[in-house]
């Protein structure tokens, strides 16, 4: 199972960082994009390099695609390529992940519509599906999270979907969760 996680400038650590410590603290193979470069940095200035450029990444070989929020949203949902990434993923009935504003995305696109999700509450608007205002939704192979405070359910919650739950229940006791 291989996991992509996308960000560019102004991505939100600790939606970022931390989900993508606990997956791979779970074992999961998580690849850690940058929209445009091997780099990026987040929306309060921690920089991160050795990022694989999205352009040199082949999307046939992931089962799941990630996107943290921040003001990164901005800039993703203008880029028609990476618009095109998210909407082969959903066509193609794989895993996506996506947390504070990174729903807004998929409402944007209306890949909301007909499914539970959250996000950011004050960024929740009439995507036509049905808001549950819950740190976490799982709904099929869509899982959402409302902002950096879900962060370690939220990263939780795709362990569990991707592995189990005994196994999320072992990484919840192994850092005393």
């Amino acid at each position: 199972m291989k996991l992509l996680m996308t960000v560019t400038d102004g991505y939100e650590e600790v939606e970022a960082i931390g989900t993508l410590a606990i997956l791979r603290r779970a074992g999961l193979d998580v690849t850690f994009a940058s929209l445009y470069s091997s780099q990026a940095t987040g929306r309060y200035g921690v920089h991160v390099d050795g990022l694989v450029p999205l352009s040199e990444v082949d999307v046939d070989d992931y089962n799941m695609l990630i996107i943290p929020g921040g003001p990164e949203y901005v800039v993703e949902e203008k880029d028609p390529s990476f618009l095109a990434m998210v909407k082969k993923f959903f066509e193609e009935d794989k895993y996506v992940a996506a947390i504070c504003a990174g729903p807004t995305i998929l409402g944007h696109l209306g890949l909301l519509k007909g499914r539970r999700y959250t996000c950011f509450t004050s960024m929740d608007e009439d995507f036509g599906g049905t808001y549950v205002d819950r740190y976490v939704v799982v709904d099929g192979r869509l899982i959402t999270g409302r902002s950096c405070a879900a962060s370690i359910d939220f990263a939780l919650a795709i362990v569990e979907k991707l592995l189990g739950k005994d196994k999320a229940d072992r990484l919840k006791e192994s850092i005393y969760y």
